[in-house]
Parts: structure tokens; sequence; C-alpha cells
């Protein structure tokens, strides 16, 4: 797991990338694209990629949304490999290496709205904002090869900051 420490960058890149897919999302919409994960919170070390989450009325079938997003970069990685039913998955590919996230779901699915509560509530604390970059950074040293592991080590933090401001 590679972690850098947090690059004010990281907001621009996130609201061209907003931009961008609002333009090319907007017959699906139903909010508008939000910049989420570690890279949405300022002075937060993350991993160097983008995530965003945009809100569709239904996810039964993708492939209008492959169609728009693939000539811009966009990979859609398939439900049974993301194993997340409550989303759709696309991973864009700067210079070789994942640059950007999407997380595609419904307005109504629970992830929605505790990404952006978990977000915001981060931006409103930083001593949230330090917790949490320590933290990762410990994980990211213990699951350094494991991906999921990592993840699924910060669901505890998670869960008690969305607790506190539910």
């Amino acid at each position: 797991m590679h972690l850098v420490e947090a690059d004010p960058a990281w907001a621009l890149r996130g609201e061209r990338e907003r931009d961008e897919l609002e333009g090319l999302l907007a017959p699906w919409l139903v909010a508008h694209v939000e910049h989420v994960g570690s890279t949405s919170i300022p002075g937060l070390a993350a991993k160097p990629i983008i995530d965003l989450q945009a809100s569709v009325t239904d996810l039964a079938d993708p492939q209008p949304l492959v169609a728009a997003l693939q000539p811009y970069g966009w990979h859609y990685v398939d439900p049974d490999v993301d194993q997340r039913p409550w989303r759709r998955f696309f991973v864009k590919v700067t210079e070789g290496r994942r640059s950007a996230h999407l997380h595609v779901m419904t307005f109504d699915s629970p992830r929605w709205h505790q990404q952006l509560t978990f977000r915001d509530a981060l931006r409103a604390k930083p001593v949230l904002v330090a917790e949490y970059a320590a933290l990762k950074r410990a994980l990211a040293s213990e699951y350094a090869g494991d991906r999921e592991a990592y993840s699924d080590a910060k669901a505890d933090f998670i869960e008690s900051v969305l607790n506190g401001f539910s």
C-alpha cells in the first residue's frame, strides 16, 4: 500500500474529473458527482487516486455508462470481480497507473450518504484527520500487499465517525 502526503492539487484534479463526468453522465445523473475518499480531505495522506461517486436511478444496465465513459479512459470493472453489488465501478488509468475511481450507485444507497457524511465529518474536524492519517499509515505498513485487508481494517474508525455524525 503506497500512501503519499496530502497534495493540495488533488482538489483541483477532483474538480476537473467531476466536471468532466457531469458532462459525460448528464443523461443518467440524479445528483452532482462528488469527490470523496481521502483525496477529498485537505491534509490527509492518501493513495494518490481520486475517488468520485455518481448517483443514477438504476444500476441494471451499465452498458450506456460504459459506452459514455470508455473513450475517456474509464475501464468498467465487472460486478462479479468487484464483489459490491450496490455499485458499478470504473477505474481510470493514466500513465500506466490508476488515477481515479468512479463509484456509480443509486441515490438511495446507504453508501452514497455514508461517503458524504464521512468526508464532511473529517473536513469539519481536523483532529479526525490526524487520527485517520495515523491509522492509515500504520495499516498501510501492516497490510502493504493487501488492499482489501487494509480497507477492512479501517472499518471500525469509519463506523465510529459515521455514528458520531449521522
